[in-house]
């Protein structure tokens, strides 16, 4: 099968298999995503840079392999989008931000090595909220992407060049990062799949830092199976991260394939809904939650009060971090330098490349971080933040106490028009307010479609929840609702895109 089109809606898992089996060629297939990149990518602007040649080669080398009779990974020669929030050896890394344009890292991610060591083919770097600052992808220094479902509408931030590239068939794998939900919130606004794994379960070492104690990547994917592939791939592990987990991987793989819920307690938290929820996004929730009865769940009611304060406390410390991180940003050591003719001091110097490079919802978040954390502010926002932030993993611990897993919606509504909220911070905010929680607390989460909200026709998210080095649950339950979804409508939901 040669047919392009028929090769780009392939699933992951299904690529590999016929990779493996001689029925494509990795080359064959690369040059497929390839070409549909170069095909709709000017409409959708997914990625940042496509190393096409980078690709081939790499693509060559797993035929290569095949030939020569070696045994092939599980993602061998499956193409894959990466966050542009990864170092790559000898690609451009700009974390979406005009201060990194054009630099070119000398080193790979433990990330980005491990894809390469299992063969993943990977195509370039994705679009992205600048420093991944946002819940649009319209903060990257390089224009918005747009959502697949509706150009005019905004694919979810940060990483909605990577949920883009997804749901318009550039890519059938992704990666992406969650620092507040910007794995999860473009998953559910796309139709697709996007995991938080546990915080410490995939390392940080060469991921450009936004919020050190919040950061984490994660897979993206379109089946559930696929994203526990990818999962399998990139977690574990790794010395050069300090707060890595020494842990083996929990077998989310196994979980995936064998998806049941069947005397699984599954909770429903009473503060993920209520005032600026869509209803058609509550309607499509509370139909899931009916499918998990159906499917043998126990449904558990949940308070866990201090949620509400989450969003507040998120918005204290993630700035706070970020302006310790962007420090180094100064413009005396990499990318842009501005002002450097002699006539101004190295302070001047940095002053003027931190005003030419970074962008407005950058230098507004480091300004707050840096009051909350100056003195005689530092205990009552920064510290006081911090506090909020225990009482949400108590409630988390409580809560997981009674139940298995949590579910909710993973975003109040669908994708808003891009610019709708571009000039009104707070409302762009609570688009994490589903999500923001499990940050704080460090477990698990996953994203993966539910319906059509009534409304608009445009895709709903299912959050799952699962407590720490529990990610397997994720996969368990996702699984099975996937499964279920798919016998109920006989397809599935992202076939329902419209073609671009």
């Amino acid at each position: 099968m040669t047919d392009t089109n028929s090769i780009i809606k392939l699933t992951a898992a299904e690529i590999a298999a016929k990779i493996a089996s001689g029925e494509l060629t990795a080359v064959e297939v690369t040059e497929a995503h390839l070409a549909r990149i170069e095909a709709v990518d000017e409409k959708v602007h997914a990625f940042l840079h496509v190393d096409r040649e980078g690709a081939l080669a790499q693509a060559r080398a797993v035929d290569a392999k095949r030939e020569r009779g070696e045994k092939l990974g599980p993602l061998a020669g499956v193409p894959l989008a990466l966050k542009d929030i990864f170092t790559t050896e000898g690609v451009p890394t700009t974390v979406g931000s005009k201060i990194l344009e054009g630099w070119i890292p000398p080193y790979d991610a433990t990330l980005t090595k491990r894809l390469k060591a299992a063969d993943v083919v990977i195509l370039g770097k994705t679009n992205m909220d600048e420093f991944a600052m946002g819940s649009s992808t319209e903060n990257s220094a390089f224009g918005p992407t747009g959502n697949p479902w509706d150009l005019t509408r905004i694919p979810g931030g940060s990483g909605g060049g990577s949920s883009a590239a997804l749901a318009s068939y550039q890519a059938p794998l992704a990666i992406g990062t969650d620092t507040g939900g910007s794995i999860r919130q473009p998953a559910a606004v796309t139709g697709t799949v996007g995991v938080k794994p546990t915080y410490g379960a995939v390392s940080r070492y060469g991921m450009v830092a936004f919020s050190s104690s919040l950061d984490q990547g994660g897979p993206c994917a379109r089946t559930v199976l696929d994203a526990a592939l990818l999962h399998e791939v990139i977690a574990g592990h790794d010395p050069m991260d300090s707060t890595s987990i020494d842990a083996p991987v929990p077998p989310v793989v196994e979980a995936a394939r064998n998806g049941s819920v069947r005397g699984m307690r599954v909770g429903v938290v009473k503060q993920f809904r209520g005032e600026g929820y869509q209803a058609g996004v509550i309607q499509r929730f509370d139909e899931s939650v009916e499918l998990l009865k159906e499917l043998g769940a126990e449904i558990v009611e949940l308070d866990c009060p201090s949620f509400d304060l989450a969003l507040s406390a998120y918005y204290l410390i993630a700035p706070s971090e970020c302006s310790s991180n962007l420090a180094r940003f100064d413009g005396l050591r990499y990318g842009l330098r501005t002002g450097d003719d002699g006539s101004h001091s190295a302070e001047e110097v940095t002053s003027l490349t931190r005003e030419a490079g970074f962008g407005p919802e950058v230098k507004r978040r480091i300004m707050l971080g840096t009051y909350a954390l100056s003195s005689g502010y530092y205990d009552a926002y920064y510290g006081s933040a911090q506090k909020v932030r225990t009482l949400i993993k108590q409630d988390f611990d409580k809560a997981f106490e009674q139940v298995d897993v949590i579910v909710s919606p993973t975003t109040p509504t669908t994708a808003f028009p891009i610019g709708e909220r571009a000039d009104d911070p707070m409302a762009m905010y609570l688009a994490d307010l589903c999500t923001i929680p499990t940050n704080l607390a460090g477990n698990a989460a996953m994203s993966l479609p539910c319906g059509l909200a009534p409304e608009d026709n445009l895709p709903v998210g299912l959050q799952i929840i699962a407590p720490v080095m529990k990610d397997d649950r994720l996969y368990k339950v996702g699984a099975a609702v996937e499964a279920a979804f798919v016998e109920k409508w006989g397809h599935p939901l992202l076939e329902e895109a419209p073609s671009l």
